[in-house]
């Protein structure tokens, strides 16, 4: 009989296979729990686990004593009619069984309609739940219904309730004079706002002024002032807090906070007095920031800019544009120049930089995918990249070292085991990194100095393998969240980090900017320090968990719109890298950055197996190998949007830069 240990509380995820795994907050690994253990537990239940004296593989076993809270209480899926009665297929594939509605409780949904169902039981000894249509959707087909029910079934808000859009109406007037008592006027100093050409919430504008004697850049990023209009506890408050931070989908804007603020009072529309808190900062020619103030301001945006216009000025040198900006060139290239002072200085210290493009889907006015971009970084987005990080460490240390309740972004270390199996694949490839061992000696395992990281992607770069040691090297780091404890920034390799600059998309911002008027305006004593720290911990609890949710929801979104633009390309041939190896298959990804997978067992000539040891598919009679970073022909050859799969056959392989066909031969 399998000895109990202690017990835990975590979050249930099933498996297809009736298994399934238990997380457990602060445990480097989840819990397997086995098929006759699970105790009813249904996707994302709250359980109780007691731990068994035995191991599967990595994970330790347990088995679910009780469900403490149930996790999903609505979700969303396609209704299949069956005489007076019909069964929802969820769209969450880990969610095992349909969901039977009785007739009485259907809405009378149509066959093959997406619709929101409510679980009124989670199904017992093989029963499968039942629930009971809250909303239809729509046609699986319709236009804008795909996206509709990603929102539905991340419980993603679009409307804001009445009494919070009357707030932001009622508090989003336009700056007075009283307004600007106490202030520091900005408003003669030339700046700028840089982004995408269809951003409409523009919180950071940037300023940038050269002191002629000492060479001494002077650096202003000025963030929107938006806790002037969102008062700690107010309805306006509370909601945002909810939400946690803006939501960016393929076809639309989930905003944090309603338009009359984000789009309005709050964003630094060009030529508008707009109240603003400034980090005005000194930075030497070596890239040090001498001096700096952090004040309240009233500010006016001289022109706004987008990335497009100016990467033209400083990396294509277009006459038109810059003849345009004439008078903002001077500035633009001075920003450029200071842009890659920090950018060097960071490097310097061993800041980790994963240079992944960015995914830009292209929609027409139905939603279908006209094309699918990289969205590659240029001058443009590395300047304000470079200025925002300034800022938000500039910030952070400075109320680090005055003791202040505060929310910080943390990036812990990666998990040794990650990292000692990562440190064994590079080795089988000639590449190593350097460990330190708690005695700090040199050793093969142990923690690892975010330089030796950077030197590792700097020495890989341009080679065959970059993609597949970059991608390895990425999965072992952790996520990066938010904590009311300063212990450091690994990406970063920084002590001190925060978010700061962006108040309009991001709860912890917005909460930061209230501990910084407080103590401005003297009003941080030990109450309201006291305060602050009663609340904070569940403000940064609470914010990672929602921007989790958001990253899920948009990546889901993308693989929907990426699976719909492959539906219309099936028999087409594409040139891609191999970008995952598991034991079902290989995925390859496009240029454009839609992946998808070739079956192991349409792997051409030969019973192919993984090799998780070297990360590698390998035919069990040629010895043919498929790697990380391996250069394929495939054919595009099927593609499902219900489930956000793209499926791909190889046409023709790639060795050494030369085609070679399925049956052999170079071409």
């Amino acid at each position: 009989m399998k000895k109990e240990e202690k017990r835990l509380t975590g979050t249930f995820f099933p498996h297809a296979r009736g298994f399934g795994f238990v997380e457990v907050e602060g445990e480097e690994q989840d819990f397997y729990i086995p098929p006759d253990m699970t105790g009813g537990a249904f996707f994302k239940d709250q359980v109780e686990i007691a731990l068994l004296g035995e191991s599967r593989g990595k994970n330790r076993e347990a088995k679910i004593l009780k469900i403490l809270k149930r996790g999903c209480s609505r979700l969303v899926g396609t209704y299949e009619k069956a005489g007076h009665y019909g069964f929802i297929r969820p769209d969450n594939t880990r969610i095992l069984k349909d969901i039977f509605v009785s007739g009485e409780h259907s809405m009378n949904a149509a066959d093959g309609y997406k619709v929101v169902v409510e679980l009124t039981d989670y199904g017992k000894g093989g029963k499968n739940p039942e629930g009971k249509v809250v909303e239809i959707l729509g046609d699986t087909y319709q236009a804008g219904v795909d996206v509709l029910s990603i929102v539905r079934a991340y419980d993603l808000e679009e409307e804001f309730p009445e009494k919070v859009s009357e707030q932001a109406k009622r508090v989003a007037k336009p700056v007075s004079e009283a307004d600007m008592q106490g202030r520091k006027d900005l408003r003669k100093v030339v700046m700028v706002t840089i982004d995408g050409e269809d951003a409409k919430d523009l919180d950071d504008a940037v300023s940038l002024t050269v002191e002629e004697a000492t060479g001494n850049f002077h650096l202003g990023v000025h963030i929107a002032d938006v806790c002037n209009y969102v008062q700690e506890n107010s309805a306006l408050d509370r909601e945002a807090l909810k939400r946690g931070t803006s939501v960016y989908l393929a076809d639309r804007v989930i905003p944090m906070l309603p338009k009359a603020l984000s789009n309005g009072m709050c964003s630094l529309n060009e030529g508008e007095d707009r109240l603003a808190v400034s980090c005005l900062m000194e930075i030497d020619p070596a890239g040090e920031i001498v001096n700096y103030e952090i004040v309240e301001s009233v500010i006016r945006v001289d022109r706004r800019m987008s990335y497009t216009s100016v990467k033209k000025i400083l990396e294509d040198r277009d006459p038109e544009e810059i003849r345009q900006y004439e008078a903002l060139v001077p500035m633009f290239e001075k920003m450029r120049e200071l842009s890659g002072i920090l950018r060097e200085r960071r490097t310097q210290r061993g800041a980790v930089d994963f240079e992944f493009p960015e995914t830009k889907i292209l929609l027409d006015e139905t939603g279908r995918p006209l094309d699918i971009q990289p969205c590659e970084r240029n001058a443009a987005n590395m300047l304000i990249e470079d200025f925002m990080l300034a800022a938000n460490e500039t910030v952070a240390q400075h109320f680090y070292w005055m003791d202040m309740p505060f929310v910080y972004r943390v990036h812990e270390r990666p998990d040794e085991d990650k990292l000692q199996k990562l440190t064994l694949f590079i080795s089988n490839l000639g590449y190593r990194m350097k460990a330190v061992n708690k005695r700090g000696r040199r050793s093969g395992n142990g923690e690892v100095h975010p330089k030796e990281v950077q030197k590792l992607l700097k020495k890989i770069a341009g080679t065959p393998e970059e993609a597949m040691i970059s991608r390895m090297t990425l999965r072992s780091m952790k996520q990066a969240r938010y904590s009311t404890e300063s212990s450091g920034h690994f990406g970063l390799a920084c002590q001190y980090y925060c978010h700061f600059t962006s108040p309009i998309r991001r709860y912890p911002d917005l909460q930061i900017h209230r501990i910084i008027k407080d103590w401005l305006r003297g009003r941080l004593n030990e109450e309201k320090a006291a305060h602050y720290r009663s609340i904070l911990d569940e403000v940064a609890k609470n914010s990672s968990a929602r921007e989790r949710l958001a990253k899920e929801a948009e990546r889901e979104t993308e693989k929907l719109k990426k699976a719909e633009y492959m539906e219309e390309r099936i028999g087409e041939e594409f040139s891609g890298v191999v970008s995952g190896i598991t034991s079902w298959g290989i995925y390859v990804e496009l240029p454009n950055t839609v992946e998808g997978m070739i079956h192991v067992s349409k792997l051409p000539g030969d019973y192919f197996f993984y090799d998780e040891s070297a990360c590698e598919m390998r035919g069990e009679r040629t010895g043919k190998v498929y790697r990380l970073g391996d250069q394929l022909r495939v054919r595009a050859v099927g593609a499902d949007r219900t489930e956000k799969t793209v499926d791909f056959e190889l046409a023709e392989e790639w060795e050494n830069g030369k085609r070679t066909s399925k049956t052999g031969g170079k071409q």
